[in-house]
């Protein structure tokens, strides 16, 4: 917090706590308890444009398509566990959730080497994960081509008919070691040759969201999100 917004939100802090000991009924206050919050007197509820949009968008997809069980590789566990009221899930990750939670499944894996077999999977998600692929970041090899390689490999088992949802930073191609990569959309869109692009959604540098959009709309953007739906053609 920048020192000009937390002195004034400190002061009204400590004026607030004098007026609430004031009042009739209230408990004891000790300073050794106290946990002042100066921060969430906001006009509107923040959030962060990339992961509400994105997870919001995946969950639609996936009810769209009413898979028997979908897998995701790697997504926020939010999106995961709350995907589990709507299908089971599978959740795959190199640090898999310890956690118990209805209809939701974890186990260890990599998204560079998944324990399914070639075009097995009817519903795959992997959002905001390949940028990370091969900088270190989690612990996994460095590998200037990881996101490519996680790319490959999620196309391998996606089923006939099946699809795969995928999100991304998008715009300015560049490194930022070793947090992630900001792909040009349309090289991911090349990454993907065996399967079929039928959605591009996204949000621009602005927070804007779009379902249907057209990939050169994001290319020259900053730090946007690009998200994919691929299938693969029934067989």
């Amino acid at each position: 917090m920048q020192f000009g917004v937390a002195v004034p939100a400190a002061g009204r802090w400590l004026r607030e706590r004098h007026a609430y000991r004031a009042l009739p009924g209230a408990e004891r206050l000790r300073w050794r308890d106290s946990l002042p919050m100066l921060t969430d007197r906001l006009a509107t509820t923040p959030y962060d444009p990339h992961y509400l949009h994105q997870d919001s968008w995946a969950a639609r997809r996936v009810a769209e398509h009413a898979p028997s069980r979908h897998v995701d590789v790697g997504s926020r566990v939010d999106y995961v566990c709350f995907l589990g009221a709507i299908v089971p899930v599978t959740f795959v990750d190199i640090r898999p959730l310890e956690a118990q939670v209805e209809n939701v499944e974890s186990i260890a894996g990599s998204v560079l080497e998944m324990p399914f077999e070639d075009r097995s999977l009817e519903s795959v998600s992997c959002l905001h994960v390949i940028e990370h692929i091969g900088l270190g970041r989690y612990g996994d090899p460095l590998d200037p081509t990881g996101s490519q390689r996680a790319v490959a490999e999620l196309q391998r088992v996606i089923a006939p008919g099946g699809q795969l949802l995928l999100s991304t930073p998008v715009g300015r191609p560049r490194v930022c070691f070793n947090a992630h990569r900001v792909h040009d959309p349309r090289h991911v869109r090349a990454m993907v040759g065996e399967l079929e692009l039928v959605e591009f959604a996204g949000v621009d540098d602005a927070g804007r969201f779009r379902r249907h959009r057209t990939l050169d709309e994001l290319a020259d953007q900053s730090y946007a999100c690009g998200m994919y739906r691929f299938t693969r053609p029934a067989a």
